[in-house]
This record gives structure tokens, sequence and C-alpha cells, in this order.
């Protein structure tokens, strides 16, 4: 993520006004739009409206979706013990009411623009589980202080000549990845894959979002696109556009790329989150030239509320039992509950100088839900605030082969610390614990009724 070296103001022209998208449609332009929301998986669900329809009437009065989007498993099955949906409860609707700064056009769908959407209940009271919702909660705490948060996400993808078809038939299994060598930081590397990166770039651009720089990566075929940081919830909103995007026109060009945290047992997607605050005034919360480390007092608070919450949190960052593979030593993915300046062995590291200064978790994979990331990291800063938590010394060396306590290593794991986390409650409310802990459950009982390809190998002939 690129230095913070000025901010966007708070009030944010979107990228395209609904004005617009009026002249665009009666000059026939836009002919469809599309209305989607974040699932609990950071995938978009929605819909596709006739442009004209949309106008006249969604864009005032919102549209309807069954409320099983939010209690389903990766499937889209039907889950039981969800409080807020299930049959006994006759899985009803909950309404869709698109934000119109989130308004932008999607170039890899001709004729087509997008929102996001807000999920709320037919009383108007907001669906509390929705993971949109969940951040704009924390984003209310800190606007209490009087203060804004402002992230970068940055998201690793690999990416295979195969379709996704193909992919799907052969079960995963001998794909050929765009690079068959490391290409971490080579030109060469990604001059390979570059009609590809330049469409995702250009067409996120033309999107509304502020492109960075592409670049390659350790494993074979992985690549990272960076966006510029911006408000924390303009952030998420902009990675769940651009996940589902990338896989669409990867798609159109024949290809295929995952997300997927661990695909092989090379180096894992990550997805470092990078996070700031400014006051109302813009000046920088977390930033402090004085301090050896260039941190304020707020910012050690808010450091060390991180690293206090880090396990019990893990579920946020880590949603998948196949996120916990990420978790081994000398992978650049970290295991131990440490911060450190400028050290990628550590699980927060502190970057940047003066307006720049942040913090960046390095703990999340390319399968994480950005708005439970976030929504996490606001709620255990302001732990850290509130309790005036003591920020532990730095690890200046390998955390790895440090003495500090270990994040957890199955989703079983973080699992039973989201449920016994008071924290959480505190900070999230019962409702969402228990709805995000059900999830986590549902996916450890669906892969310890799985058959693998590994015990196959290893039991099939010789056990």
């Amino acid at each position: 993520m690129a230095e913070h070296t000025a901010f966007p103001p708070a009030d944010r022209t979107p990228p395209l006004t609904v004005g617009e998208l009026r002249r665009l449609v009666d000059i026939g332009d836009i002919d469809t739009v599309v209305l989607a929301f974040t699932d609990m998986q950071g995938r978009l669900q929605g819909k596709r409206f006739a442009a004209r329809h949309f106008l006249d009437d969604v864009l005032d009065h919102g549209t309807e979706g069954c409320n099983y989007l939010l209690a389903v498993d990766v499937d889209l099955n039907t889950v039981e013990g969800y409080a807020m949906a299930s049959w006994e409860r006759g899985y009803g609707d909950f309404a869709m009411h698109g934000d119109p700064a989130t308004l932008r056009r999607t170039p890899w769908h001709p004729g087509t623009a997008m929102l996001t959407a807000d999920l709320a209940w037919h009383d108007g009271s907001p669906v509390v589980a929705s993971p949109r919702q969940i951040l704009r909660r924390q984003l209310d705490r800190l606007a209490e202080r009087g203060w804004r948060a402002y992230a970068g996400t940055e998201l690793e993808f690999i990416v295979f000549r195969d379709s996704y078809e193909a992919a799907w038939n052969a079960g995963y299994r001998g794909l050929t990845p765009v690079n068959q060598y490391n290409v971490d930081y080579s030109v060469l590397g990604t001059g390979r894959v570059e009609p590809l990166l330049r469409r995702i770039r250009n067409e996120m651009g033309a999107a509304g979002m502020t492109v960075e720089s592409a670049k390659g990566e350790c494993n074979l075929g992985q690549h990272e696109i960076t966006f510029r940081y911006d408000d924390a919830l303009t952030t998420c909103d902009q990675h769940a556009v651009y996940k589902t995007g990338a896989k669409e026109i990867a798609a159109q060009e024949g290809q295929a790329l995952t997300f997927m945290a661990k695909y092989d047992e090379r180096e894992g997607n990550s997805c470092h989150i990078h996070l700031s605050l400014l006051d109302e005034a813009g000046a920088p919360v977390l930033a402090d030239d004085t301090d050896p480390h260039g941190m304020s007092a707020t910012m050690r608070h808010f450091l060390a509320g991180q690293l206090a919450a880090l396990r019990e949190f893990t579920l946020l960052y880590a949603p998948n039992i196949n996120s916990y593979k990420r978790f081994r030593p000398g992978s650049f993915a970290p295991v131990a509950v440490a911060w450190g300046p400028d050290n990628r062995t550590c699980a927060y590291r502190v970057i940047g100088h003066g307006r720049g200064h942040r913090m960046e978790n390095r703990l999340p994979g390319g399968d994480v839900n950005p708005y439970l990331a976030v929504a996490g990291m606001i709620a255990a800063g302001l732990h850290g605030v509130e309790q005036q938590l003591e920020l532990p010394e730095p690890c200046t060396g390998n955390a790895y082969r440090g003495d500090a306590e270990r994040v957890p290593t199955t989703l079983r794991d973080a699992a039973d610390l989201w449920e016994r986390s008071e924290l959480a409650r505190a900070a999230f409310g019962d409702e969402v614990v228990e709805h995000y802990l059900h999830m986590a459950r549902t996916e450890t009982d669906a892969y310890d009724t799985a058959v693998t390809d590994w015990e196959r190998f290893r039991s099939f002939e010789r056990m």
C-alpha cells in the first residue's frame, strides 16, 4: 500500500453519480444495474436489474433478498441453527438498500453499473450480522471519538492458464500456473501475464478505484495488484468488487485465478491490511515524530489492543479451514502474537512515518472478509485505548523463533476462543458472535466428514 501522504475528504464523490447514471441510461449506454451485498464468505450476492426499472423503483425503495443468504454454507446450502433465518422462521426476506456513494460502472460487463447494498429488516432496523453493518458499527464507535479509519488491503492471487470449468472438471489438480518459477518482483514474470493484469488494472480504474501497481509474488503464477488506501468502508466495498471483477475478467480470458489462502504447499495468498486514523481536523491520530518508533501514545494503546485481542479475533482474520494452512514458520505468514517496526515475521508490522505512519495486520489471507477483519481491528484498537493497555517491547529479530504467544493453528481452536471471548461479545454483541461461531462450526463439521486425497494416498493400499 502506498505511503499515506494525503487523505481524501470525508464525503467522497461517488465514481458514478445518480445524475450521470440517468443520463447514461437515457442515451442507451447503461442498460443493467447490479445491486449486491457482501455475504459472510466475502462474496457479492444480489440481483441484476433493467436500468430503467432500477431508476424508477429500486433506487429509492430498495429490493428484497431471501435472508438465507446470511445463513448458508459455501455451497449455498441452508444450514440449521442460525437464529436469524431458518425453516421455522419461514426463510423470509430482508431489504436491500443501495448506497449511492458506491455507484460505479463495471467495464468488464458492457452497459452495466453496480452499487453496494446495506441490509435492513422490514421495520427498518439493520441486519446486525451483515458484514457491512458490523463494520459500520465499529466506525460509529470511532466517530464518537472524532476519529475516522483509513485502510488498504493487499490481495494476492494465483493465476492458471486453465479455465474455471476445466479446473473444476480436473478436481483442481494438475493445473498450469501462468508462471512456472518464482517471479517475486520480476518484470519478466509479470510481463508473461501482463494482458490479464493490464485488463484488471485498467478496468478497476475505470470502475472508480485508484490502482497503484502490480507485481509478481513467490508462488508459481502468484501476483498482487494494489490499490490506494481510502476510508475503511470504501476500501472494503472496493475489495469485494475487485475480488469478483478479477475472477470475471480472468474467466473472460479463458483463465482462472484463486484467492484461497493456501492453494498448495508453497507460499499462500495473503491479504495484509493497513490501518491508520485521522481526527476531525484531518491530523493523524497514530503518529508522533518524537517517539522512537514514530507512535503516538494513542497508537501504542491501539496497537496493544490488537495484540491483546488477536487470538480471540483470529476467526475474523482467518475464517476458513484452509486459512490456517498459511501459518507456518518461515512462510512470511505470521505465527507469533508480536509486533515489530518493519518486521515481516510479526503479526503486526509498524511502518511509515508522519502522516503515513500505520500498522499492518499480516494475519489475514486472500480468503478474508474485509469488513469483518477491519471491524475486528477497530474493535481491538478501541479496547486498547479504553483500557489504556501497555504495548510490549517490539520484536526486532525472528518472531518465528521467539517466545511470544502463538495464534490459533486451526479453525476449531479459533472458534473456541471466539466463543469464550468477553471482548468479542462486548464489541459486537451476542447475536454477531453466535452467528459467526455457527458459521465456523458448520465449516469444521463439514471438514470432519470429508475424506481427502491425502487420506486415500496414505491408506488405500498401505493401511
